[in-house]
Formats: structure tokens, sequence, C-alpha cells
């Protein structure tokens, strides 16, 4: 049993590894701070997730302790670094930063331009 679960903890210690290699060539090579940001969320988030999981699965099995500490680990990273990415690009792109010149859409500016008469009157409302 514990040779099986060594081998589930390498594959996951692995690919872990390379979903993080993949989100560093991807803050490399991405053109803007917005594809960068997502490729460095899911990948990091995939990479953290796998080597904890393995970590949590390795001393579960060989010292057969549960640790609150792994559990917790991967429900905070879960949760707040999906939110991390959308809140820095929301922030860059509220501060201006352009897009790339292959972007295809901005559908942000859509829909801000189409509720841009509900926000000028909720504005008038307020005064």
């Amino acid at each position: 049993m514990t040779e099986i679960v060594d081998w589930i903890v390498a594959l996951l210690a692995l690919f872990g590894a390379a979903f993080s290699i993949i989100s560093a060539v991807g803050l490399l090579r991405l053109p803007d701070i917005f594809t960068r940001s997502h490729a460095a969320t899911k990948a990091a988030t995939l990479g953290v997730l796998c080597v904890v999981l393995g970590a949590f699965l390795f001393f579960m099995v060989h010292t057969q302790t549960f640790s609150l500490r792994f559990v917790l680990t991967l429900v905070f990273v879960f949760v707040t670094a999906p939110v991390g990415g959308h809140l820095i690009a929301r922030a860059a792109y509220n501060a201006g930063v352009p897009l790339a010149e292959g972007s295809s859409q901005d559908a942000l500016s859509r829909s801000r331009e189409e509720n841009r008469h509900y926000n000028e009157e909720k504005n008038d409302n307020d005064q």
C-alpha cells in the first residue's frame, strides 16, 4: 500500500513542479499584465496544490497522522490565489494599462459602456 502511495506522491510532486515551470515560462513569455496574471494564477495554484496534496498524503500514510495545516494550506491557496490574481488584473485595467496588441476583444469596456447610464443616474441620485 505504501509503495502505491509513494508513486502517487511522486507524481503529484512532478505535476506540481511542471505546473510551476509552466507558470514561470508564462510569466516570461506572455505579452501583458492580464495574460501574465492568468498564467501565474492558474498554473501556480495547481502547482502548489499538487505539491501540498502530495505532502499531505505522504505524511498521512507514513506517520498515520492527519495534519490540519495541510488542509488549511490547500483551502487557503485554492481560495486566495485566484481572487488575488483577479484583483491585480482589475486594478491594472482600472489604472489604464493597455491590452496586448493581439487581444481580440475588451469585454469589460463594452459592459461598462452599456451600464454607463445606470452609473450616471445613480450618481445623480446620490447627490
